[in-house]
């Protein structure tokens, strides 16, 4: 296997590893959440701000330098459509997981304090919550646009 495919496979594994945490990290959050339970809220919250920090983080540094690579090893150029629209993509998911990894981890505090105190859960936790929930949809169509983009490699302009 030579660099470039070395580097593509890194690349793809990356792009899995972001689209499938992300999801996942949706789901089980979402899904303890609606059960209301506190004690699982805060055990879920505590894995899930884990998960997106060992995988997500891991993936968020793996995809620009695989990609910066395979294009210099391609012959591709920085400035055409495809690969400006997909950095612009990753920015903007980028700009959107950064608060949710610190709202992730408030919530968990809150679940924690909230079960450790045996109280519910305090206004702040559902505001929080619903603009993780709602911040997470454009994230998910930004990734699911760059992998598009990574596959087709369409001239957009």
């Amino acid at each position: 296997m030579d660099l470039f495919h070395v580097l593509e496979y890194l690349h793809i594994l990356g792009a899995m590893v972001l689209f499938g945490t992300g999801v996942g990290i949706a789901f089980f959050m979402y899904m303890a959440d609606r059960s209301g339970d506190v004690a699982l809220i805060a055990g879920t919250a505590r894995i899930v701000v884990i998960a997106d920090l060992v995988f997500t983080a891991t993936a968020v540094i793996v995809q620009p330098v695989t990609g910066l690579a395979m294009v210099m090893l391609s012959g591709h150029t920085l400035d055409e459509s495809w690969i400006v629209l997909s950095l612009a993509l990753f920015v903007m998911v980028g700009l959107l997981w950064l608060p949710v990894v610190w709202m992730q981890n408030e919530m968990r505090k809150m679940a924690v304090a909230a079960r450790d105190g045996g109280t519910v859960l305090p206004a702040r936790y559902r505001r929080y919550m619903r603009l993780w929930f709602w911040m997470g949809w454009p994230a998910f169509f930004g990734v699911l646009a760059i992998l598009y983009l990574m596959i087709e490699k369409p001239q957009v302009w």
